[in-house]
């Protein structure tokens, strides 16, 4: 027995009621199929058909992507995945919504919403800044613990369930904020920033987003962080180093390029950073505080590369600086000098 809302004029919950009475007042409902069948008028009619089905229904009909007379028929689509995003098969394959979506506009000469949910272009694509961090924050969990259950902020379902992939996610414009400029980064580039240093280069891309009048790709945010940090125009570079240990303590003697004048630096210290940045310090560099220091490597591997994050404050001043080598010493004296470049920049403007 078909139960039709063909124009839907009741609430949601008031059909659902409809249904509840209909399935207990008849005879033989053991004996009897109800299916409903619902339309879109209020907007509601995936909600008509989901309570319906809470209140008894026990089959339903709808279209694909809400197609139909007026504004379309139930959305078969979604019901089922809102069934699948609680734990229940739906009995129907979709592990490849885009195909389902190409096939649809082919066929009808109709384009699917952007924003439709499960199937939308922007679906799985974060903006907000606060939703970016959620999401990073929640994609790092899931994986470090390895649960069974899937519990992403802002993401109902894995989207690699249906053929969709994580790098859509974050798409960076001036509303974007840091956290999500460091998931990107992260994400596809590999560089895991340390968290200190996201306003930094939160504002550099902000900037740049501004300054482009739109959202970049994330290559454009790699280029951004190369020409920041590794093509930063070098008033002192570092040719060549010799560590030594001695009685528990680290010496390095380092030939350095300042203002193209050759200069040799020594420095003393527990280990061959802090006795790089002593060596710094003797030459006029004495009035900088040594904050933060971060590296990891890019990849696995005897031969993958390290990168280094080193923090330097100056008064009220913070810079950054980023060092990349396969050698992880030569990495943190880049990212040192990184620093100090940057700061010169600053102050020779």
């Amino acid at each position: 027995i078909n139960i039709p809302a063909t124009v839907e004029m009741s609430t949601h919950n008031v059909f659902a009621d409809q249904i509840e009475w209909f399935a207990r007042n008849m005879t033989a409902r053991d004996e009897t199929i109800i299916s409903i069948h619902a339309h879109n008028d209020r907007g509601t009619g995936v909600a008509s058909t989901e309570l319906a089905i809470l209140a008894g229904a026990d089959r339903v009909e709808g279209t694909l992507f809400c197609n139909g007379e007026r504004t379309g028929n139930a959305d078969i689509l979604t019901i089922a995945m809102n069934l699948f995003s609680r734990g229940v098969d739906p009995e129907l394959i979709i592990n490849d919504v885009n195909h389902i979506k190409e096939v649809y506009e082919s066929c009808t000469e109709m384009q699917v919403n952007q924003r439709h949910p499960y199937a939308g272009e922007l679906v799985y694509t974060a903006f907000s800044g606060s939703h970016q961090d959620a999401i990073r924050k929640g994609l790092k969990a899931y994986k470090e613990e390895k649960t069974e259950f899937w519990d992403v902020p802002y993401l109902p379902i894995d989207p690699a369930d249906i053929g969709r992939q994580y790098e859509p996610i974050i798409r960076i414009n001036s509303q974007s904020g840091k956290g999500g400029v460091a998931f990107v980064m992260e994400q596809d580039f590999g560089y895991h920033l340390p968290k200190p240093m996201h306003p930094e280069f939160g504002q550099i891309i902000k900037k740049a987003t501004d300054d482009a009048g739109r959202e970049l790709a994330s290559n454009e945010i790699q280029e951004q962080f190369k020409k920041i940090y590794f093509d930063v125009s070098k008033s002192i570079t570092l040719s060549d180093y010799i560590i030594k240990s001695t009685n528990g303590n680290v010496e390095v003697e380092a030939n350095v390029t300042i203002n193209d004048n050759n200069k040799v630096i020594k420095g003393v210290g527990n280990g061959p950073i802090s006795a790089f940045f002593h060596a710094l310090t003797a030459i006029g560099f004495d009035n900088l505080v040594f904050e933060t220091y971060e590296e990891h490597a890019l990849s696995s591997g005897v031969d993958a590369e390290a990168v280094a994050y080193i923090e330097l404050i100056e008064g009220d001043a913070v810079f950054w600086g980023v060092g990349q080598d396969k050698n992880t010493t030569t990495a943190s004296f880049r990212a040192i000098l990184c620093a100090i470049n940057r700061m010169m920049i600053e102050k020779n403007k």
